[in-house]
């Protein structure tokens, strides 16, 4: 998805459809390959970025002469960042192109979303090679930063690109001198493209993205969207029930009784702090499992089963009771 490629086809294709009480049986492949890729689960955090980018692309549109405001998805790994940024991409794609078909006759779709991943030890002109990457901009290894640079910005401004997608930002270290030179090319592209950006990192309130001078810059423009592990209680609700109520809910599986996942959610929180995508993935591999053992249904036991990843199996894991 780091192609306008690979981009344009990831927003138009339809993600996978969960099954409806008068559709026919799926087989077993449609059924194992619906839970391999499965559904966006509508969080909280999601909900919240998606009012917010909405908001701030009305706010800096007609924004001329300072960056506009951007926003930053922090939180743990596994927390669903990269699911929250790709779910409001795709949206905002879809919203742009909907409003904005080719002309007759053309092959050119609008470009409204640019999607980036800071590449490890980033530089400034590693960076901005990635952004020349994803419209297809050729470049030379002679060609200097500064004049990929001014590519990139004349291009994507043509293109109308309205909201640029960062992730890794956790990557950038300003304290440095390679990492400082990049944050100030971030700055720059903020100032010179008419767009919304919007970043998504590890624990980004944690990293040195926020210290000096240029943290402060960046602290003063972002808003922070926190997409941390959800609590079992909130006031009086129960998010992180909810969400295990909307996961069941799409399962396709013949023998699964409706509530058997929600009333096993105290386990479920304690198995992944809270965590979405540990939980999603608990929860799919389990569905999977009883796809393949004929079971057709999810239980603690099979629940228990199932190896999760080393973060979630270091956190807490319950003991057996004997």
């Amino acid at each position: 998805m780091t192609t306008w490629q690979g981009w344009h086809r990831f927003a138009t294709t339809d993600p996978p459809a969960p099954p409806q009480p008068d559709d026919p049986p799926r087989s077993t492949e449609e059924r194992l390959a619906y839970h391999s890729s499965f559904v966006t689960i509508r969080t909280p955090a999601i909900s919240q970025l998606a009012t917010q980018v909405r908001t701030l692309m009305i706010l800096g549109r007609h924004q001329q002469t300072t960056a506009r405001p951007s926003l930053i998805v922090t939180g743990p790994a596994a927390a669903g960042k990269t699911t929250a940024l790709l779910h409001v991409g795709r949206a905002c794609h879809l919203a742009h192109t909907r409003k904005n078909p080719p002309p007759p006759g053309t092959a050119h779709a609008a470009v409204p979303v640019a999607y980036v991943l800071v590449p490890p030890g980033a530089t400034a002109k590693t960076l901005i090679t990635e952004f020349a990457r994803y419209l297809g901009i050729p470049t030379t290894t002679r060609m200097t930063q500064t004049q990929i640079t001014e590519a990139v910005c004349h291009t994507y401004t043509a293109a109308g690109i309205q909201l640029v997608l960062i992730d890794e930002i956790h990557r950038l270290n300003p304290r440095t001198t390679t990492g400082a030179q990049t944050a100030d090319l971030l700055k720059d592209l903020t100032e010179r493209l008419p767009a919304t950006f919007v970043y998504a990192g590890i624990n980004v309130t944690d990293t040195p993205l926020f210290s000096g001078t240029r943290g402060a810059q960046l602290a003063g423009r972002a808003t922070l969207i926190n997409c941390g592990p959800l609590p079992a209680r909130h006031r009086q609700h129960q998010p992180f029930r909810d969400v295990i109520t909307d996961i069941e809910n799409n399962l396709d599986l013949t023998h699964h009784k409706p509530g058997t996942l929600p009333a096993h959610a105290p386990y479920l929180h304690q198995r992944t702090a809270g965590r979405i995508g540990s939980l999603t993935r608990l929860i799919r591999q389990a569905a999977i499992t009883a796809i393949c053992d004929g079971t057709e249904r999810i239980t603690k036991a099979s629940l228990e089963a199932i190896r999760l990843d080393h973060l979630a199996e270091t956190h807490q894991r319950p003991t057996q009771r004997r």
